[in-house]
């Protein structure tokens, strides 16, 4: 296995909440991130984020390892949840909130546990 999918698993292991985007969430490359990154803001819960366009080894490999062709992509818990289209929708209609708000709260009490 290469090295580029062993730090896509570390990646996705060690964050609860995690983008895969073009850009930052501060500067996003493309309307798709920027769409799935207002979503994530609005569920108002930290999330991490890799920029693909700084990681072109991620942006080859990602889609390969996720059987999920374009970014952003969105994994909640070690999960793939979706593209753009499925995180807007998911926020529009109350579906991403609760998966946010609970992905936070197990990932700070595991955090809690850890400092203990």
């Amino acid at each position: 296995m290469s090295e580029t999918i062993d730090t896509i698993k570390q990646q996705i292991a060690e964050n609860s909440i995690l983008l895969y985007m073009k850009g930052t969430p501060q500067l996003p490359q493309c309307g798709f991130s920027a769409q799935a990154v207002q979503a994530l803001m609005g569920c108002g819960e930290r999330f991490a984020f890799v920029n693909i366009l700084d990681n072109p080894d991620i942006r080859a490999e990602l889609p390969k390892h996720a059987n999920w062709p374009t970014f952003p992509q969105l994994w909640i818990n070690g999960e793939l949840v979706g593209g753009c289209d499925i995180i807007v929708e998911m926020y529009q209609n109350g579906e991403l909130q609760p998966m946010v708000k609970n992905a936070a709260a197990s990932a700070e009490s595991e955090s809690e546990e850890g400092s203990a």
